[in-house]
């Protein structure tokens, strides 16, 4: 079956926890041991069954109601399989955000129904569109508590509509919903009779995702080298990676970055055995006719067709690390299966997330801070823009000395 990854985002309060156990519990995709021991922690709260336990799995989060950390949630349904990150509302979880957000294909952002569109709402709305996600939901939650009136989610719609003019974004659509009773969650909403559209699990399972991933670029990042040593296949000599890009077949031209080599695709073999093609995300190990020289970090792509091959990177980066950026800093950098040093160049400038506002004053970045910079590497990278390519257009700094994660980046 397909598999769906979507990110929920919200303000604190917004109920995206208690949306998401409603998705689980009206879909029957929890078990009872898991039900009861929500209920058992609510009756120890003093309060009725609390669905938003199901994902506020730590102790510190239930005892503060709210997320910190992403909780990610499996479930399944006869049309699609789903990977759910739940993700914080506050400003000092930005980092967790766009990790949740980087690899999903569809964000939901909630807003409260009482409160409107507020800055929160913006800037979640804003992040989901610099990490690309292709399709965005609006569920306007806790319409129970508006008397389920057309006329608070038409103003709502209105006015994120309007924001959303300033942002990159495919797909946006808005769902009127309450968490709490399940209105629109799972099964469509007796009380709001106004509402022509379908629920939201409907449209999480009906939503077309194929065609959001690049199938023109071949982009084959090689991660390891198979060379079994047993006389059964002491000839064999395979590529296994990824595949970011494109679709591959057995009889394709390729060339091999960065030595230009030029080649033929023999074979394509999964776990399962060869296949007639490769595309994104399959995990695959190609074979070449020729016996040429490859190896990790190399990438395979069409001869009429290549990535920018360049030490030169301008990309916006979101800073994950309590230390903040050195100007000048010298980091490693790691894209796709490459890995080399990196330096920061030029910071251009910090971006407010809020208000959209440049500060080209700037000459650093802070925790959960995103700015536009450049960065000079020691070797080429095989980059796309990230607008084309997701996979092929981000990358991770490391710290060189304590080889923590200080940043995202997404090429320009």
């Amino acid at each position: 079956m397909e598999l769906l990854r979507f990110a929920t985002a919200g303000s604190v309060d917004d109920g995206k926890s208690t949306l998401i156990g409603r998705l689980l519990y009206d879909s029957k995709a929890i078990f009872e041991d898991q039900m009861e021991a929500v209920e058992r922690a609510s009756v120890q709260r003093g309060e009725e069954t609390n669905l938003a336990l199901l994902t506020d799995g730590l102790r510190a989060e239930r005892e503060q109601g709210i997320t910190i950390d992403v909780a990610y949630r499996y479930f399944a349904t006869p049309k699609r399989k789903f990977i759910i990150a739940d993700t914080p509302g506050h400003v000092q979880y930005t980092r967790n955000m766009v990790t949740g957000a980087s690899t999903a294909d569809l964000a939901l952002v909630l807003v409260d129904a009482r409160n409107g569109i507020v800055e929160q709402s913006r800037r979640h709305a804003f992040l989901a569109s610099l990490l690309r996600v292709p399709h965005i939901v609006v569920c306007v939650n806790k319409m129970d508590l508006v008397d389920y009136d057309e006329a608070v989610f038409e103003r709502i719609k209105s006015e994120f509509r309007s924001f959303a003019t300033k942002l990159d974004i495919a797909d946006l659509s808005f769902i009127p919903i309450s968490a709490l009773h399940g209105d629109n969650v799972v099964h469509r909403s007796a009380n709001m009779s106004w509402y022509e559209g379908g629920s939201l699990l409907h449209h999480l399972e009906e939503v077309h995702i194929a065609s959001d991933r690049n199938l023109i670029d071949t982009r084959f990042p090689v991660q390891y080298v198979i060379r079994p040593r047993n006389d059964e296949f002491h000839d064999y000599r395979g590529y296994a990676g990824q595949v970011a890009g494109g679709v591959m077949k057995p009889g394709d031209e390729v060339v091999v970055l960065p030595s230009g080599f030029s080649s033929t695709i023999a074979s394509i073999d999964t776990l399962d055995g060869p296949v007639d093609e490769a595309y994104p995300p399959m995990s695959v190990t190609v074979r070449l006719t020729d016996d040429i020289d490859v190896s990790r970090g190399d990438m395979l792509c069409r001869p009429g067709n290549r990535p920018d091959a360049t030490q030169d990177i301008d990309a916006m980066v979101c800073w994950l690390s309590e230390t903040p950026m050195k100007p000048r800093g010298k980091y490693l950098i790691k894209h796709t299966t490459r890995e080399a040093k990196a330096l920061v160049s030029d910071l251009q400038y910090r971006l407010d997330v809020n208000t959209l506002h440049r500060d080209e004053s700037a000459d650093a970045l802070s925790l959960n801070e995103i700015g536009r910079m450049t960065l000079r590497t020691t070797q080429p990278l095989f980059v796309d823009e990230y607008r084309r390519n997701r996979w092929t257009g981000s990358f991770v700094l490391i710290d060189e000395f304590t080889f923590a994660t200080v940043a995202a980046g997404m090429i320009h």
